[in-house]
């Protein structure tokens, strides 16, 4: 392949992929179409790095390329000016900080695939496929790395209308200045009324520069803590409540648990 002899010579390789979707163009299969898996493979087969920059609107799998690439850039419909940032992120210039607003499945034999689907009762994974998606709901890297910690509240304890803050402190742990999207989740332990396993409530997108760190906030009252009762009616139950901060919808960093009283 020509592809595979180019790359040899340069130090790496960036294939751009893409996928076509559109109004009455729905897709059964979400992998990438025509020979750019085969295109991925052969170019990562030469041993030099790879970056894989994906173009479309929704998910895509991977499954028969990601093991063999490192690196992959999801560009989502980026305009006019696109090609000016996708180079920026590559050379380094900029850090990305985007995070996932879908769930992106291994197999479509997985959908629908959601983070705050209601409780089961049973294992989430299939005889012949683990049930975890490829990457979940709010998942996204960028060149930094940072550490949760310091979990704490006003109060634990509330009343129906009354609420509380939730504190925890973000550092960026790398050597490198990025921005980190903090998010916030919240279950209703047992309502009567089945409710989701976790639904985001909040998030922060906070900008740290090497070894820097910041203590964040997330207010928490009947807003956040509120539910359709079975008359359809807005109401908060008193029960517990497990408050979830983290980094995506599977990478939970903290947890506590806060109680409403009547």
């Amino acid at each position: 392949m020509k592809q595979s002899a180019t790359t040899k010579k340069s130090d790496v390789a960036v294939i751009a992929t893409g996928i076509e979707e559109g109004e009455f163009n729905d897709r059964a299969y979400l992998g990438l179409l025509g020979h750019q898996e085969e295109l991925i493979n052969a170019v990562a087969a030469t041993g030099k790095p790879v970056v894989v920059v994906l173009v479309g609107g929704s998910a895509i799998t991977m499954d028969k390329w990601i093991n063999n690439v490192p690196s992959i850039l999801d560009v989502w419909y980026p305009g006019e000016d696109g090609g000016h940032a996708v180079a920026n992120i590559l050379f380094g210039d900029r850090n990305p900080a985007g995070r996932l607003p879908i769930t992106f499945p291994v197999f479509e034999g997985q959908l629908p695939l959601v983070y705050n689907h209601k409780p089961t009762g049973r294992s989430d994974d299939y005889t012949n496929l683990n049930g975890a998606p490829l990457f979940p709901f709010g998942f996204g890297l960028s060149y930094s790395t940072f550490e949760y910690s310091n979990l704490r509240f006003d109060k634990k304890q509330i009343g129906k209308s009354e609420s509380t803050k939730v504190y925890c402190t973000i550092k960026n742990i790398s050597n490198v200045d990025g921005d980190e999207v903090v998010q916030l989740y919240v279950r209703d332990v047992l309502a009567s009324v089945a409710q989701p396993i976790k639904q985001l409530k909040g998030f922060q997108r906070i900008s740290l520069k090497a070894g820097e760190s910041k203590e964040i906030s997330f207010d928490i009252n009947k807003e956040t803590l509120k539910m359709l009762n079975k008359e359809m009616n807005w109401v908060v139950e008193p029960g517990d409540f497990r408050i979830m901060i983290g980094a995506s919808s599977r990478d939970i960093r903290l947890r506590e648990i806060i109680t409403v009283s009547e």
